[in-house]
């Protein structure tokens, strides 16, 4: 007679390895890899540039190896500087206008290039901070580890 082994159900439960997968760069502490990018330069190491042209970044660090290009910010920098931009320029804008009462074209004509240059000038550095602190946090393209291809 034979007899068939008797199975027993075991719950197998998948965990992900959480670990920290070690990298070939620097990886400094949050703040500092944020002032690096918005000093526009490698949040990695604050030696090399950040971008090549206004706002494309380098694809890797000529100095620490870091891929700068696979940290990709997308919409948080300009989200991030019209935020900023609107939180300095409003307030002047109620200030102004409750001291002084000016007509509307002068008040456009005052307004509109600080909010442009403010913007345009601050867009830079805060996709180099955006991009510090997501080479702090390890955050890469989608599905894709650091330094992969």
């Amino acid at each position: 007679m034979d007899t068939a082994p008797i199975l027993t159900a075991e719950t197998i439960v998948w965990q992900p390895d959480r670990a920290p997968k070690p990298v070939a760069w620097p990886v400094p502490e949050m703040l500092t890899a944020m002032r690096r990018g918005f000093m526009c330069t490698c949040p990695a190491c604050g030696q090399t540039k950040l971008f090549k042209g206004y706002l494309r970044v380098v694809p890797v660090c000529d100095t620490c190896t870091a891929p700068l290009g696979e940290y990709r910010a997308d919409d948080a920098p300009p989200y991030f500087t019209i935020f900023a931009v609107g939180h300095i320029v409003v307030p002047l804008m109620f200030l102004l206008n409750r001291s002084i009462d000016l007509p509307d074209m002068v008040q456009g004509a005052i307004w509109v290039p600080i909010t442009a240059a403010l913007a345009l000038g601050l867009l830079r550095p805060i996709k180099g901070a955006t991009v510090g602190l997501m080479l702090r946090l390890g955050m890469t393209k989608a599905g894709q580890e650091p330094g992969t291809e």
